[in-house]
């Protein structure tokens, strides 16, 4: 669940997580001759990991959410625990938002396709499909990150890896929803709500690099006014469609807060880190363990069943969309 801060548009993690803009990494000035580079406290190993199972059970986190809560009611739980997490953030690195009314108009729209779109679809599959599926599903986003773009991307030229890594991918889609079982017992809607919203991400993501790359401002100051602005957009929609709760379930309540502060803030912070000591390359990676992670916890926890055709079709979808990662040479 994952964010695309400082990767290609072609990219990206999941998402559950929290897709932040993807504009030119900045990096730490470099440490003066002799001085000794401050180190973090945690190898970059451990933090890749504990990336992954944040993002790999948020999917988990979004069911539990959605027992209590209605979908919307979950987003925007969802977004104002990890808006706080990044204010807080903001406030401690003492960074400021970014400025001009045309900088704001961008993210306004970068926060719908980023943020409140895909949150909100998912909490809305996981109604009728399961976790793991809807973890699986959001797996295909960098799939569809190719096909888009291929097209809106001049730079990104195709390879007969690439195609054939995208051709994989969709097979493996195919054989996750048992095309040859004529779609049986999947429900249609979710299924489709969990592949649009994995599709949002891509196009937010060649949004994102086509208006805000090189603006000058921090990584962390563009997504904190992101992650607002989302919640903004939910805190005006929630009640169009949703009345207030007559009563709060604690574990349900509990989900969303972990979903909003783990999910949606820590993790964005952790993969900042990650993007800057290892690079956007390996810090992608993480896309690759979250459907594993998420599809772990639906069937032990949650209880899921879990036909063949799910991970054979998940380690399929999962190959084709590393080779669509695939560069060119030279």
């Amino acid at each position: 669940m994952s964010s695309a801060t400082d990767m290609p548009a072609s990219a990206g993690p999941t998402p559950s997580g929290t897709p932040a803009p993807a504009v030119p990494t900045h990096r730490a000035p470099a440490a003066p001759s002799g001085a000794v580079p401050v180190r973090p406290r945690l190898d970059w190993r451990l933090r890749f990991g504990a990336l992954s199972l944040i993002w790999g059970f948020s999917f988990l986190l979004i069911k539990v959410g959605t027992d209590g809560y209605a979908p919307f009611q979950v987003t925007f739980g969802r977004l104002a625990f990890g808006t706080a997490v990044l204010v807080a953030a903001l406030v401690l690195k003492r960074e400021r938002l970014p400025r001009g009314a045309r900088t704001w108009a961008h993210l306004t729209v970068a926060a719908f396709l980023l943020n409140a779109l895909p949150f909100s679809l998912f909490a809305y599959s996981e109604l009728t499909i399961p976790s793991t599926l809807a973890g699986i599903c959001n797996a295909t986003s960098p799939l569809w990150g190719m096909a888009l773009s291929l097209v809106a991307l001049s730079e990104d030229r195709p390879t007969r890896v690439r195609v054939a890594g995208l051709g994989l991918g969709f097979l493996g889609v195919l054989t996750v929803l048992g095309a040859w079982q004529g779609f049986s017992g999947l429900d249609a809607k979710g299924t489709a709500m969990a592949l649009l919203a994995s599709l949002s991400y891509p196009v937010g993501w060649i949004y994102v690099r086509r208006t805000l790359a090189g603006t000058g401002n921090s990584n962390l100051s563009l997504t904190g006014a992101q992650l607002g602005l989302a919640t903004v957009q939910l805190a005006l929609v929630t009640p169009l469609f949703t009345s207030l709760p007559t009563h709060f379930p604690v574990l349900p309540l509990l989900s969303v807060a972990a979903l909003g502060v783990l999910g949606t803030g820590v993790a964005v912070l952790i993969q900042y880190g990650l993007v800057v000591e290892v690079g956007p390359t390996t810090a992608q990676m993480v896309t690759y363990f979250i459907p594993v992670i998420a599809t772990a916890a639906g069937v032990a926890i949650l209880g899921e069943s879990l036909r063949w055709s799910t991970p054979v079709g998940a380690v399929i979808v999962l190959l084709g969309a590393a080779l669509t990662q695939v560069k060119p040479r030279g």
